[in-house]
């Protein structure tokens, strides 16, 4: 249980720029591109967006203990291939407002990540999607289809709720880590990201220091934000509108033992409800595959769009090839 409370404060920041969206729930419409720009809403509900490269779309997501810092590795192998890349964090990640009385569910998530790629207008988008995020990214691609090319999720399968039962319990805790404060999880937090590693070498203390900024930053409101997380239900199951889902989707699993992986139920479920799915597993890595492997998720990108560009065929009107050498 210790493991596990501290591993709900991996959260992280990287300063380069903030969308506001009003048109999104809670007031998350306009977008402001800057380099290294702050523009919250008055709410406190806006979201960290990273912007760079030139290229068709690709949108990063980190999960709930990530953040733009967690991509720093894949973003400039996807821009040297093409790709403009964009990083948004859900409400709630990294640098994103973390008001208290949101609705963090998990399709408002993707209903606020509609709104940001709706505003961008750079066309579908390939959807990289981190751990929990993933199951935001299967909501988005049913919910607005015309702004999805396609899926890779890293080690994300299409979970029910944003939090898990033992998420939900160690909540309980809020009090005490907030008296605890943010000084003592960098050291102990290295431990979570080792176990959740094949090869652990990536995990130093600079990093650690990247993925707790965001959450430490600002631990009350962090803890309020989780907390919020915690309340949050769906207005409908995911599961049986798999079926609804036709853009290609590519799950990446890291093959060495470690904690934090998909349950075998939602692999099953995913095989037997999409459209066009496939599995990459990757060797010696384990949950954080973005650090580990950045290459693979290149590689699944590149595939995923010569999958897209096939399908597309039956569509005429999208422009889904790969980028130019």
């Amino acid at each position: 249980m210790r493991r596990l409370v501290l591993l709900l404060l991996i959260l992280g920041l990287f300063d380069v720029v903030l969308l506001t969206n009003p048109r999104a729930p809670d007031g998350c419409a306009r977008v402001l591109l800057a380099q290294s720009e702050a523009l919250p809403s008055a709410r406190g509900d806006s979201l960290h967006v990273v912007s760079t490269g030139a290229g068709p779309l690709v949108a990063l997501l980190p999960g709930l203990f990530g953040s733009a810092y967690g991509f720093r590795r894949v973003t400039p192998l996807l821009t040297a291939a093409g790709f403009r890349v964009v990083i948004i964090e859900p409400l709630g990640v990294g640098a994103s407002g973390r008001p208290a009385d949101a609705d963090y569910s998990l399709t408002a998530q993707s209903e606020r990540i509609a709104a940001v790629l709706d505003t961008l207008r750079a066309g579908p988008a390939v959807i990289v999607a981190h751990s929990l995020a993933g199951s935001m990214a299967f909501r988005l691609a049913l919910r607005h289809p015309e702004l999805v090319r396609g899926i890779v999720s890293l080690e994300g399968g299409p979970v029910e709720r944003a939090t898990t039962p033992g998420f939900r319990g160690a909540m309980k805790a809020a009090p005490l880590l907030r008296i605890l404060g943010g000084g003592m999880v960098r050291s102990r937090i290295r431990d979570g990201l080792m176990e959740s590693s094949g090869d652990p070498s990536w995990v130093t203390d600079s990093v650690v220091r990247g993925y707790t900024e965001g959450a430490t930053r600002d631990l009350k409101a962090t803890l309020r934000a989780y907390q919020a997380m915690a309340r949050a239900t769906e207005p409908d199951s995911l599961g049986p509108s798999l079926t609804s889902l036709h853009c290609p989707v590519r799950l990446l699993l890291g093959d060495s033992p470690h904690a934090g992986g998909v349950d075998p139920r939602e692999i099953t479920l995913l095989r037997s409800r999409l459209e066009s799915f496939a599995i990459d597993t990757i060797s010696g890595v384990g949950h954080y595959i973005q650090e580990e492997e950045p290459s693979a998720i290149l590689t699944s990108v590149e595939q995923l769009v010569v999958t897209a560009d096939l399908a597309s065929r039956a569509a005429p009107g999208l422009d889904l090839t790969l980028p130019s050498q």
